[in-house]
């Protein structure tokens, strides 16, 4: 399988507030940068469409590398979380809703497809990608400002 490294970052002006998203996709010599945005939206919201939105680019399964500051991404993922607020009919072991069932639905299905190996790498620090990500989330959250 192909090994894709992928950086995401979400932003929000107020939470919930205008948002945007980045993604950075490396494959080889290739980069590929997009990003988007929302109206109305929260910043976990944003983190979580910014990885939705990487892999579905994707056109057959890979390895990702996947690196973001979103602790309640790479948690999720990494702890299991996600998979059991879904087994729990997306309810949290404290009883409590799970937040945004709608993208995990979507990320743990793509997770299903990928060998996700997630990574937490600490935002607005010397990560040159994070940062990019960061510059084209905050730059997408502003269009609707």
């Amino acid at each position: 399988m192909k090994t894709v490294t992928i950086y995401t970052d979400g932003a929000c002006s107020g939470n919930p507030g205008p948002g945007g998203w980045g993604a950075v996709l490396i494959y080889g010599p290739h980069k590929k940068e997009l990003s988007g945005g929302e109206a109305h939206t929260t910043n976990n919201r944003m983190e979580l469409t910014a990885v939705i939105q990487a892999l579905s680019l994707l056109k057959e399964p890979c390895v990702v590398e996947l690196w973001s500051d979103s602790k309640y991404v790479i948690d999720a993922l990494q702890k299991g979380w996600a998979e059991s607020w879904r087994k729990r009919g997306w309810v949290k072991g404290d009883k409590k809703p799970a937040l945004n069932p709608d993208l995990w639905e979507k990320l743990l299905a793509l997770a299903e497809i990928h060998t996700l190996c997630c990574h937490w790498v600490k935002g607005h620090a010397e990560n040159e990608y994070n940062n990019r990500c960061d510059q084209m989330a905050v730059a997408e959250s502003q269009k609707f400002l």
